[in-house]
Order: structure tokens, then C-alpha cells, then sequence
């Protein structure tokens, strides 16, 4: 099968997968019934009582509309900073928060949650910190000569275990009957915190990002073969590298901002895609993107519809990754060779 067809068909999985998630819910609504909805609100053909209507209206498009397309951007910009970072490093098990930055994110949302009470500075103090656990990632390694894609793992172990720190003096300090709550489930992972506004902010940038990464693909597939190698063909490493680690955090950090923490999907999304569709990050990473994207709109629901209460998403990935990774751990190294 053509690699042209093969992401045509993923983009329609997509599409059809998001579809069947507005109706599914506390308050099922048909297929049919979102269809009629849809055809009468965009092109003004067909009929339906003024209330079906505005309750449509209100659980399509308030609550469940934005809640998919977090995910959506969410699943797609782990999966693609994580095939990024691994074709980078040249490295299978490296995840998006190889240089710290969801624990700067982190420690960032939970600054936010104790010193301030608005929502906004959350999310910014929770950005913030990401960049920065990335920047000194890249200044330790910059400090240091030697292995350029070594010293930034090790930047990032110290700037990762920094701020990992700081967020237990942030949560040693928390109020145990308001602030630490909030703070714990956050940490978890959840697509209740997103709403249609925030979305609507990072869908733009985060976007962006993907299809910036997505054109720079060319590049990276001669970073996964090695410095030397990259060089050799005229590649200013540093420089594109540098491009690429911005990218992939600020899509990555962007995640944090609307959903809190939420692993493993950077990690097992792009074995996954290498497996299907091969090494090559021209088609790997679009291929990523709509793989990931899918792949958290069914575990968001599976999270939402499995137990009467949501379990944390964060929580659902966790428990779906680890034994998937380990089961295909042979088969994904065979597809990164």
C-alpha cells in the first residue's frame, strides 16, 4: 500500500473516531441525530425541536467538541515531539520528557496553583517552567564539551530531577485540604481541565509546530543517522537540532498547559508508527500525528465511559502503555532497525 494512502486512511480513522466520540457519553445522542444537527446548523436543511437543538448545540460544541480536539492536539504533539526526539537522539526509548519539560511543566502548574488563583497564570507559570527545564538542559550541555547528544540526556536527567524536587517542596508546603488536591490531579492527567478557549489559544501554535516539524523531517532523518554522518551531507546539527528541540517542547509543554501531565503516548505512538509505516520520518511523523491523535480520543473515552466516575487519562495511558510497551519492546527495536 502507498505511504500517501495509508496516512489517507488514517486521517479518515480520525475523523470517523472522533465523530463516534460526540456521541458517546452520560447523555448518548445517535449518530443520526448529531448528522441532523450538523446538517442543519452548517448548511440549513432539515428539521428539529428548538430544544433538541440547544441541548445539542450546548453538549456538542461546550463540552465534548473542545474535549476531543484537545485530544486530538494533545495525542498528536506527544507522538510527534516523541518521534522527533528519538530520531534525534538516535535513541527508541526516549520520550518528550527526556530534557525536563513536563517535570518543569509540572512544578511550573503547581507554583502556579499555590501562589496565584487565577487559571491563566497556571497554565502560563506551567509553559514557563517547561522552556526553562529545557534551557538548562541545553546550557549544561553547552557548558560542557564532549558528546553533544549525551550531555543534553544528562542536562536533561538534572534539570528533570531538579525540578522534580522543587515540585515535592511545592507539594510539602501546599494546603493538604485545597491546594495539594489540585495539585495531585493535575499531576494525573485530565482533558476536564480543557475548555473551547484554552484549546482555541494552543491550537494555533501547536499546529504550527507539527507542520514546521513535519517539513524539517528531511533533516531529521539524517540527524538519526548519527553527528558525523549528518555533517557530512552539509546539516548545521547544532543549529537544526536546536530548531527541533524548540518545537518539540513548546508542542509538548503546550499539552501540559490544557491537560496536565499525560505519559507514555510520546513513547509507544511512534513505535507504533514505525511498525506500520517504516523509518522514514517523512511519513513517520504525519503518520504520528494522526495515530497519536486517534489513539487518545479513544482512550479519553474508554476513561470517561468505563467506571461512573472519569478516571484521569494520565492514569489510563499509563496503565495501557507499560504492558503494550513491554509486549512489543522485540518488535519495536526491530522496527527502529
Amino acid at each position: 500500500m502507498k505511504k500517501s494512502v495509508l496516512l489517507i486512511l488514517l486521517l479518515s480513522a480520525v475523523i470517523i473516531i472522533s465523530l463516534v466520540s460526540l456521541t458517546l457519553g452520560k447523555y448518548p445522542v445517535g449518530l443520526s441525530d448529531v448528522s441532523c444537527f450538523l446538517v442543519l446548523k452548517f448548511f440549513g436543511i432539515g428539521n428539529m425541536l428548538q430544544a433538541d437543538y440547544t441541548f445539542i448545540e450546548n453538549l456538542l460544541f461546550n463540552i465534548r467538541l473542545p474535549r476531543i480536539l484537545a485530544a486530538i492536539l494533545i495525542g498528536a504533539s506527544l507522538s510527534v515531539s516523541g518521534a522527533s526526539f528519538q530520531a534525534m537522539f538516535v535513541n527508541p526509548l526516549v520520550s518528550p520528557s527526556l530534557l525536563g519539560v513536563l517535570a518543569g511543566a509540572s512544578f511550573g502548574a503547581a507554583f502556579g496553583m499555590i501562589f496565584s488563583k487565577s487559571w491563566f497564570a497556571v497554565q502560563a507559570f506551567s509553559f514557563a517552567f517547561g522552556f526553562i527545564a529545557v534551557i538548562i538542559s541545553v546550557t549544561i550541555a553547552r557548558i560542557h564539551k564532549g558528546n553533544s547528544i549525551l550531555l543534553l540526556i544528562l542536562g536533561g536527567v538534572i534539570s528533570g530531577a531538579l525540578f522534580t524536587s522543587l515540585l515535592s517542596v511545592i507539594k510539602y508546603i501546599a494546603d493538604p485540604y485545597n491546594q495539594l488536591p489540585a495539585i495531585t490531579q493535575w499531576l494525573m492527567g485530565s482533558l476536564s481541565f480543557s475548555d473551547k478557549h484554552a484549546v482555541l489559544i494552543v491550537a494555533i501554535p501547536q499546529t504550527a509546530g507539527i507542520i514546521l516539524i513535519t517539513l524539517l523531517s528531511g533533516y531529521i532523518n539524517a540527524l538519526s543517522m548519527g553527528d558525523d554522518e549528518a555533517k557530512a551531507l552539509g546539516i548545521p546539527v547544532e543549529k537544526i537540532r536546536l530548531i527541533l528541540i524548540f518545537l518539540s517542547t513548546m508542542i509538548s509543554a503546550m499539552t501540559v498547559v490544557i491537560a496536565g501531565i499525560i505519559g507514555w503516548v510520546g513513547l509507544i505512538i511512534p513505535h507504533i508508527a514505525r511498525m506500520i509505516v517504516g523509518p522514514d520520518n517523512k511519513v513517520l511523523i504525519p503518520a504520528c500525528a494522526l495515530i497519536g491523535a486517534a489513539y487518545l480520543v479513544i482512550v479519553d473515552d474508554v476513561s470517561r465511559l468505563l467506571f461512573n466516575v472519569e478516571i484521569p487519562i494520565g492514569i489510563t495511558t499509563s496503565l495501557i502503555g507499560i504492558p503494550f510497551f513491554a509486549f512489543f519492546l522485540k518488535k519495536a527495536r526491530r522496527g527502529w532497525n
